[in-house]
């Protein structure tokens, strides 16, 4: 990369020159060290799955077109994390000129040593010359991001500052200017989350930034030759909304990135366990190991994709995958209770581990007042998590044949489960009907009572779905009948 050698350091202006740095704007830097990468075959966005096709090659002719960029997707759909990815393609270290505070009050920039913008910089640049000393910055701090709910002018773009006035400054000059997170993060690059929610005031001056790359505070025109790259984030429903966005800044943005949930089922639940892995309940081992078994990753991810479907959630504001990722933690923590407080191991989560699942969903998706009417949002909830193991239930039913156990309810047979009975609980209840043990077995082929446990509940939980049983509901046990 386009970057002073790790080893002897470059300290002057003068050993600077004599590595071979060539100063380059941000967004060369952008695209030189991502052709690198291309062309060596690197993964390009670690961690994010499911957008090879779509996503990642508009980001990649964004950044080769030197455009600005707008991620335009609902919630959940790693628009952040793509922002902030792309600091990867940032070199490693970048030189500037490092000027003490003791001189003219110091530079609130990350001045470049070939083409300072500020009269602090050339100042010192043409006082020090070739002697003056080099500092690094990591790229780590070059990506700054805000919030626009509550972002005021003077956070992003900058205010007169009333004590550089009282000493004597001209408002008329920069030396009066308090600088904003945008001309801090010079050479580097700024985002913006939730543009539409900025304040039209803000949205002027970013689009001024965006056109001539300079900035006016309080109508004074200081010019600043600003190097960054400019990042917004936006759901759909309020970006497209007539007078949320100025149509000015809107034609400014170089490329819009469309995002969008996981296009397959195996791709929600591949993310669904690399994100529930990275933090606190998501692991499956430690001292009581868990078996999540296929057909319980599914109904939870599942139950992501119903909601998404449902006519009693708001569809513009979406439904992320952070509702799947807590309910699987969730569903983990419980089978993992189960397995401490009767010490059995593995820990194996059942469709009754789901009866908890409220807490975890509780907050992650929206309703639609409309469609909602007078349904709790634990009612909704109860409904989509029935559609879900009904769906997969059915894709079940065509493989093994497990409607022909519905038949066996009818000459009377109950069976009681429940997130706190022993897996050997149904191993003796179902003695007197082998049949829903054997198809048990065919769903998750396992000699582990623990695993066809989970199995049986799915059965019957599928068949009650399907409108085959019946079941009852009292003190954490549920009851299955005809």
């Amino acid at each position: 990369m386009n970057n002073a050698p790790q080893s002897n350091v470059p300290k002057t202006l003068k050993e600077l020159r004599a590595s071979g740095w060539k100063s380059r704007s941000v967004k060369s830097e952008l695209r030189s060290n991502l052709s690198r990468a291309l062309r060596s075959g690197d993964t390009l966005f670690p961690g994010i799955v499911g957008f090879d096709s779509t996503v990642i090659p508009e980001i990649v002719n964004a950044i080769l077109a030197g455009h600005d960029m707008l991620f335009l997707g609902e919630k959940g759909q790693a628009k952040s994390r793509l922002m902030r990815q792309l600091s990867r393609f940032l070199d490693p270290v970048l030189p500037y000129l490092d000027i003490p505070a003791d001189f003219r009050g110091g530079s609130a920039v990350h001045e470049d040593p070939d083409r300072p913008i500020t009269s602090v910089g050339k100042a010192f640049l043409a006082e020090r010359g070739e002697s003056a000393p080099i500092a690094w910055w990591p790229r780590e701090e070059r990506y700054a991001e805000r919030l626009a709910p509550g972002t005021k002018f003077a956070d992003v773009v900058g205010e007169i500052d009333p004590g550089k006035l009282a000493s004597g400054a001209s408002m008329s000059v920069e030396e009066s200017l308090h600088f904003g997170l945008i001309p801090r993060m010079h050479r580097g690059i700024f985002a913006m989350n939730e543009l539409p929610d900025l304040d039209d005031l803000v949205q002027v001056g970013l689009f001024n930034i965006l056109e001539e790359r300079d900035v006016q505070i309080r109508g004074y025109p200081i010019k600043f030759d600003l190097d960054i790259v400019v990042l917004f984030s936006a759901n759909p429903s309020t970006y497209n909304r007539s007078g949320k966005v100025i149509p000015q800044l809107k034609d400014r943005i170089g490329s819009t990135i469309q995002t969008h949930y996981p296009r397959e089922r195996e791709l929600g639940i591949e993310i669904m366990e690399q994100e529930a892995a990275k933090g606190e309940g998501g692991d499956l081992g430690g001292e009581y190991p868990v078996i999540v078994p296929p057909f319980m990753k599914e109904i939870v991810e599942q139950i992501s994709i119903a909601a998404r479907k449902s006519k009693f959630v708001d569809h513009a504001s979406g439904v992320s995958a952070r509702l799947s990722i807590a309910v699987y933690r969730t569903m983990i923590a419980s089978a993992r209770q189960r397995a401490i407080r009767l010490n059995e191991k593995p820990a194996v989560p059942r469709i009754s581990d789901l009866a908890h699942f409220h807490t975890a969903a509780t907050g992650k998706l929206e309703l639609d007042m409309m469609g909602s009417h007078q349904l709790s949002e634990k009612q909704v909830l109860d409904s989509i998590a029935a559609e879900a193991i009904k769906t997969v239930f059915g894709e079940y039913v065509s493989d093994h044949g497990l409607a022909e156990i519905s038949e066996i309810f009818a000459k009377g047979v109950k069976i009681e489960v429940g997130d706190m009975l022993p897996s050997s609980h149904y191993e003796k209840l179902l003695k007197r009907v082998p049949p829903v043990w054997d198809k048990a077995f065919e769903v998750n082929a396992s000699t582990d009572p623990a695993v066809r446990a989970s199995c049986v509940e799915f059965v019957l939980s599928g068949l009650y779905a399907a409108d085959k049983i019946s079941r009852s509901q009292r003190h954490g046990t549920i009851t299955f009948e005809t």
